[in-house]
């Protein structure tokens, strides 16, 4: 952010929030919504070599996303950049923030951007697999037709090459709860449970969990 002495009002009133020991980031959006200026100041937070400058940034800009995803759509091409930073918690921040973008992108740039978005998946980062197929289901639920897409995308986790075998079963997991969020969705179901269904004998007793309420409830519901 730019130096204290020079800020506005509600640049510096900003500064203090995000540097407070617990900031309220539901003021920080309420007010961020009301004064869209100060979307320049957290982009700019980004950036900051204070790291609760640049977190809380990072933090307030998905909320905002969430809250008011039509005050960051002009900013997109930002965020999908993001997914490329040297930074681990902005790029998977950008991936939450880029998800809350669905239901506003007009524009179509998810679609286009789509396998970039899933790139992560295979690895071999495991955080940042899992963060996208997570936050896939947001997309998936927002943009029906890419519900397919997404779904593939997901299931290709089995085969993935994470830092241990113990990090693929984790990430298994995760496609599982974000597989059973846009189920509905989903033309191929079929696929959807063989995919589950093997993960019956996962190493991982989580995943096993996860997998058996999953067929519970989507098995019950086509018989």
């Amino acid at each position: 952010m730019i130096a204290h002495a020079a800020q506005a009002p509600a640049e510096r009133w900003l500064s203090r929030q995000l540097t407070a020991r617990q900031p309220n980031f539901p003021r920080i959006v309420a007010r961020t919504r009301n004064e869209p200026v100060l979307i320049n100041s957290l982009l700019e937070g980004l950036t900051s070599k204070t790291p609760p400058v640049k977190l809380g940034s990072a933090n307030a800009l998905w909320l905002l996303s969430e809250a008011a995803p039509e005050l960051l759509y002009p900013r997109f091409d930002f965020f999908l950049t993001l997914l490329d930073n040297e930074n681990g918690i902005l790029r998977w921040n950008a991936a939450r923030v880029l998800a809350c973008l669905a239901p506003v992108d007009v524009d179509g740039k998810l679609e286009a951007a789509l396998d970039k978005y899933l790139s992560p998946i295979p690895g071999p980062e495991m955080i940042a697999a899992g963060n996208a197929i997570q936050w896939a289901s947001r997309i998936a639920l927002a943009k029906p037709y890419l519900a397919d897409r997404i779904a593939r995308a997901i299931m290709s986790v089995r085969s993935a090459r994470y830092k241990t075998a113990e990090c693929r079963h984790v990430a298994i997991g995760h496609a599982i709860l974000s597989l059973d969020r846009f189920f509905h969705l989903i033309g191929d179901q079929g696929a959807i449970i063989a995919f589950t269904s093997a993960q019956l004998d996962n190493p991982r007793p989580a995943t096993r969990k996860k997998a058996a309420a999953f067929l519970k409830k989507h098995t019950e519901a086509r018989s």
